[in-house]
């Protein structure tokens, strides 16, 4: 007889078939259905298979949890390979499995091939299940070509609408929605990084779900390199369940070969479900990354960059300035960007050369970095690592470091080719000088930068992405190893490189290039799908922004960057006094409400207007809460109505107020609602149930409501 085991916690039950011989299966992944004794996962298992359909196998399909064609899977394969063209249908059955508490480890083999399969599936404490395959090849003569390995998981009839993300530059994370259809819905990424592009989550869902309702199940392949998410339906189904979900490292021709003693592991794959909608998902997913290793313990220091104030522009006496302003203002942490380097005077040369330059920094960052630390503030600087320009003494010392075909370097991207970091003597070269520069210039944060795709990604001759990918983990946990306390920004020409697998090893992502608040409202929004606000930099810029050339007003620009891990993009020189003071009562607003920000429950509420946005953090205890109200454009609706708040306690009562220290938000009418001038005291049962009649803004404006707990309701 099979036995049936299962994983629970949170809510959350994966319940599985291990037959003694054979494939295992998924029978359940969803709601907990309780404590099950032998007889209830009997009839799990009792009702696990299907009808035997007309014109179709001669027994019940199975979906297992590698499916292949040796079940009768006809859908995208959980392994694919072959060994010379040859032995093409391992059949896999099971050898040994471990079962605790929280995780299931099922060993499976295939005599033919000499591969053995071992699966991994844990359910941490807030319900998040991670997945991942380790395929070893034991035995046998020649290579075995690995061409595809995914983690699949079934999904009942009514999850049948599927959401995920798209996105270029300076607009990541664009939310799109589509029916589960027959077929395949494949998001494939050939960049060698996450990409702008990035789904970031497949989700799929409950028709109509939403931030607040709606039965979900969603995958995010926790990996920096080429990568794959699939939904797939056919019309016998998967066992006796109707699509799957899942994804994997997408592997290019040839680059997986396995000899005898060789071992390949799959990227983990962080599955999740909840019955209460994207928000739900997100709140089992940021207290996830949350339990992290690499995660800030400590709180988020507000950050001036100098990329918008100066551009390649240094100059020490111009740069002390900006730091002596950004000091009095509140700001924590100051970071010099690109331009600091040997050559570097444009974006044509230097990448590569990490060493100071001379000509512009006679006597090194010392003097600038002394006084940064001096004024109380963290010193931070940009690096890309990664790259090179043509036009650099690394690469005309070492032109075979380059991680391009023999044929000759691919299409130039912002100047800059790639650097082969499975190259041992490259990854030692950039280790050292990393090393160093941290070391002399008591460096506490790195922004890292990777501003190109990686095209024709060859690395000793043959495809180089998954290398290049496992070499740079290794570069940057090194470095962290040497420099405990340092902090590093992934950042890629923005947000093109936002995933697990980066932020085990780093502390905060750079969302977009774009701050634009109209822009940055969206694209903070579908980030914290996946991050909490304390991991997603966002900056203030400029009156008028540098990638979209649009005018917005400061108090939507502090207001849209205060939700996240906050900072500012701007020459403060420039500044008259009246901004200034508002940017010094900005940065006391950001550091009062820090620990709520950052340790609370991100909330969304679905309001049927797409140009109006109320969003927030709820503090755990649901005693105090912080949204924005934002308003994007114009609307056909003269008003919004009442809307509910989402998250708070319905049994606690609200001192609810406008935070006032960024400047009010401009208004499109003639007087606004009562409570939103004077305040009101009201029952968390109305907020969450009727709601609050909204002002009606104007174009580009945020309103920041403050929820603080009036007493208990009697």
């Amino acid at each position: 007889m099979p036995e049936v085991v299962q994983l629970r916690s949170a809510g959350v039950a994966a319940i599985f078939d291990v037959p003694p011989s054979g494939s295992p299966r998924l029978l359940h992944w969803g709601a907990d259905p309780g404590e099950l004794d032998e007889s209830g996962l009997a009839a799990i298992a009792a009702t696990a298979d299907p009808p035997v359909l007309n014109s179709s196998l001669d027994r019940p399909r199975r979906f297992a949890l590698l499916p292949t064609e040796a079940e009768g899977w006809s859908g995208s394969p959980g392994l694919a390979g072959h060994l010379a063209g040859t032995n093409t249908t391992p059949r896999f059955s099971l050898t040994s499995y471990d079962l605790d508490t929280a995780a299931l480890v099922v060993r499976l083999a295939d005599a033919t091939t000499g591969l053995e399969l071992t699966l991994s599936y844990r359910l941490d404490r807030y319900g998040v299940l991670t997945a991942n395959a380790e395929v070893h090849r034991a035995s046998g003569d020649g290579l075995y070509d690995l061409a595809e390995l995914r983690l699949l998981l079934p999904l009942p009839e009514r999850a049948s609408e599927i959401l995920d993300l798209t996105g270029k530059w300076c607009r990541e994370r664009s939310p799109q929605r589509t029916p589960v259809r027959d077929g395949a819905h494949r998001r494939a990424v050939r960049r060698g990084r996450t990409g702008h592009d990035a789904a970031l989550l497949t989700v799929v869902g409950t028709p109509g779900f939403g931030f607040r309702s709606g039965e979900v199940w969603a995958a995010h392949v926790a990996w920096s390199g080429d990568q794959e998410y699939v939904v797939e339906r056919l019309p016998e189904g998967a066992g006796a369940n109707s699509s799957i979900l899942g994804g994997g490292e997408l592997l290019r021709a040839g680059e997986i070969r396995l000899a005898a003693g060789d071992t390949y592991r799959s990227p983990d794959l962080v599955f999740v479900w909840s019955a209460d909608g994207l928000d739900g998902l997100s709140e089992r997913l940021h207290s996830h990354v949350r339990a992290f290793a690499a995660h800030p313990s400590s709180p988020r220091p507000l950050v001036l960059n100098t990329w918008e104030a100066v551009y390649f522009d240094h100059d020490l006496d111009r740069l002390t300035a900006l730091a002596e302003r950004a000091a009095q203002i509140g700001v924590e942490r100051f970071v010099l960007d690109d331009g600091w380097f040997a050559g570097r005077r444009g974006d044509h040369a230097g990448l590569g050369d990490w060493w100071v330059d001379p000509d512009v920094w006679p006597k090194g960052l010392g003097p600038l970095v002394d006084r940064v630390h001096a004024l109380g503030m963290q010193f931070g600087l940009w690096v890309e690592p990664e790259m090179v320009n043509l036009d650099s003494d690394l690469v005309r010392e070492h032109p075979s470091w380059l991680l391009a075909p023999e044929a000759g370097t691919p299409v130039p991207w912002r100047n800059q080719y790639v650097l082969d970091l499975a190259n041992p003597e490259a990854s030692a070269y950039l280790l050292e000088r990393l090393d160093a520069l941290v070391t002399e210039y008591r460096i506490d944060f790195l922004k890292w930068d990777h501003n190109r795709d990686l095209h024709e990604a060859v690395s000793n001759g043959g495809p180089g992405v998954h290398r290049q990918t496992k070499a740079l983990y290794a570069l940057l946990d090194e470095l962290i190893a040497r420099h405990p306390a340092l902090e590093i920004e992934s950042c890629a020409s923005g947000g093109a490189r936002v995933d697990l697998g980066i932020l085990q090893r780093t502390h905060r992502v750079w969302a977009s290039d774009c701050n634009d608040p109209v822009e940055r409202q969206s694209i903070q929004r579908w980030t914290g799908l996946l991050l909490p606000p304390e991991l997603v930099g966002g900056h203030v810029g400029p009156a008028t922004a540098h990638t979209t050339h649009r005018t917005t007003d400061l108090s939507f620009r502090l207001a849209t960057a205060l939700f996240g891990h906050a900072g500012l993009e701007w020459d403060l020189t420039s500044c008259t006094a009246e901004e200034l003071e508002t940017l010094k009562a900005w940065t006391s607003l950001y550091r009062e409400l820090r620990p709520l920000l950052h340790g609370g429950t991100t909330v969304r509420a679905d309001v049927l207007d797409s140009e109006t946005l109320l969003s927030g953090v709820v503090a755990p205890d649901r005693t105090e809460a912080v949204y924005t109200w934002a308003r994007l454009g114009t609307s056909g609706a003269a008003q919004s109505g009442r809307i509910t708040f989402p998250g708070l306690d319905p049994a606690q009562v609200y001192q609810v107020r406008v935070r006032t220290e960024l400047g009010l938000p401009k208004l499109h009418e003639i007087a606004e609602p009562t409570w939103y001038t004077d305040g009101i005291t009201i029952p968390g049962a109305i907020l969450t149930t009727l709601g609050l009649p909204m002002p009606t803004l104007a174009p580009a404006q945020a309103a920041v409501l403050h929820l603080t707990k009036a007493s208990e309701r009697r």
